[in-house]
């Protein structure tokens, strides 16, 4: 028998729900009894396996039995040496990657569109980073990947930074020449840290970009949330222990990993390992085509541009992930925004995100023939009877390095005052300032803030984007250091 079709710490939580134990432990809802609204809606099953640690179920942070189990499952399906279940998100994944390989003071190479939670890694460090600009498609106006040139010069300027750190793929599906970018950096004795948040299904099917592990990342951080299959929140961390020791991984998780592990979503991570190792191959091929079938409708809707496997060879891409369908609508006179809130208002469909020109629709597992009509059925007639009758004029923000005046942790402690977005220029930021999603920072702690950033917040403020990161909710007003 095919040892990944166990799941022994699903297996252990349903002999544990079998015995009907009676708890005098935590969580204080004792299987459901005490929030009764909650499980009448929710069901029994939910609350009777929503448990604490105990010696037949293992403990997460010190896993000896079927936690650990289920981890090496994990490592052997995706190719690592090492795997470690996260409740925290792939955020905590990210931080416990930058934070095992950089001491205080210590540079890291990242592109410029990294998540949020990497700011938070050089925060939590005391790393340096050392920005690379993503490449900007000009006709779609977002950002696409680094290029392996870019990645290669920064490198030899940066001889002595600790690591380099690579999102695979971007939110809308480009990726970068990792096999290279990694046998670069381990020439200059560089560990390569890898975001694979979008990613989870790289490793397991041909025709998708190749995953970190089998390309020889030191780490990844795999959101099998995302494409894989597990709960929301649940996603793995993965480790090749040629360049970084386990002890150090572990004892790095151990400082923001919570010690009250939900075993609903490591259950959930041991099921979806199993059914990605066993049947992923063919479940991604049928989303694979279903994408394909939808890009050939969308093409045929006047207005509307589904880019994909096209992209291939433009700055920024050199492989694509086609199961995002990223959509350009600005030809029909709206924005993303616009359209995504349309296809939820009018059409009952939520997609991923927007930006001002695109709509992106995640395709995973989960999906059907049914349900990718249903979004293009729902694209055809708002192209046919809700377009405007000029396009959205193209505007894009082609941001440079930003000076980093002082590091992003030395910022985060500093003393503070608060001035108006629009008197900030010339100031060093005392705070992060993003858009979410896809949570990628315009300005973070130590930078100082330019008037090209304040143009471009500005602008996104005037759009219904989701903006975040100040005490401000408004971003009116924005912390920067001094008194």
């Amino acid at each position: 028998m095919n040892k990944q079709l166990a799941t022994p710490l699903f297996d252990a939580l349903k002999a544990y729900d079998e015995r009907k134990v009676i708890p005098f432990d935590v969580p204080g809802h004792k299987h459901g009894k005490g929030l009764e609204k909650m499980r009448e809606y929710y069901g029994d099953k939910m609350f009777e396996l929503d448990v604490n640690s105990m010696p037949c179920l293992d403990n997460l942070s010190n896993p000896i039995g079927v936690i650990k189990e289920a981890e090496a499952l994990a490592a052997e399906a995706f190719g690592a040496d090492r795997a470690y279940f996260l409740v925290n998100g792939t955020s905590a994944g990210i931080q416990a990657m930058i934070m095992s390989v950089c001491e205080p003071g210590d540079k890291v190479i990242l592109p410029r569109n990294c998540h949020k939670s990497a700011t938070s890694a050089l925060i939590l460090s005391g790393a340096i980073p050392i920005y690379v600009q993503p490449q900007i498609d000009e006709q779609l106006g977002i950002a696409m990947s680094v290029e392996l040139e870019d990645i290669k010069q920064t490198i030899a300027d940066n001889p002595e930074a600790a690591a380099v750190f690579i999102i695979n793929p971007t939110y809308y599906g480009a990726a970068s020449d990792l096999k290279e970018i990694i046998r670069f950096a381990h020439q200059y004795n560089m560990m390569v840290l890898v975001d694979e948040a979008h990613g989870a299904h790289f490793h397991f099917h041909p025709d998708v970009p190749q995953s970190a592990m089998k390309l020889g990342a030191d780490m990844s951080a795999v959101s099998l949330h995302k494409t894989g299959g597990s709960l929301t929140q649940s996603s793995i961390l993965l480790l090749n222990e040629e360049r970084i020791a386990h002890s150090k991984v572990k004892t790095t998780l151990s400082l923001t990993q919570t010690t009250s592990a939900s075993y609903l979503l490591m259950a959930s991570l041991d099921i979806a390992r199993a059914q990605l190792a066993t049947e992923g191959e063919e479940r991604i091929s049928n989303i694979l085509k279903l994408c394909e079938e939808a890009r050939v409708r969308i093409e045929g809707i006047e207005g509307l541009y589904a880019f994909g496997p096209d992209q291939i060879g433009h700055p920024g891409v050199f492989a694509f992930d086609t199961t995002k369908l990223g959509v350009n609508v600005a030809q029909l006179g709206l924005t993303g925004f616009e359209v995504y809130d349309m296809l939820f208002e009018h059409y009952n469909i939520q997609i991923e995100m927007a930006d001002m020109y695109n709509i992106l629709a995640i395709v995973s597992l989960g999906d059907t023939k049914e349900s990718l009509s249903a979004l293009v059925d729902a694209l055809e007639d708002i192209a046919l009877n809700r377009r405007k009758s000029e396009p959205v004029i193209l505007y894009t923000a082609t941001l440079t390095n930003p000076q980093v005046i002082v590091s992003p942790r030395d910022a985060y402690y500093a003393t503070k005052h608060v001035v108006a977005l629009e008197d900030a220029v010339g100031e060093i930021s005392g705070e992060s300032i993003m858009t979410y999603p896809p949570g990628i920072p315009i300005v973070t702690p130590g930078e100082k803030i330019s008037a090209q950033m304040v143009e471009h917040i500005v602008r996104l403020k005037s759009q219904p984007s989701l903006m975040q990161g100040t005490e401000d909710p408004y971003v009116d007003f924005i912390k920067v250091l001094g008194y």
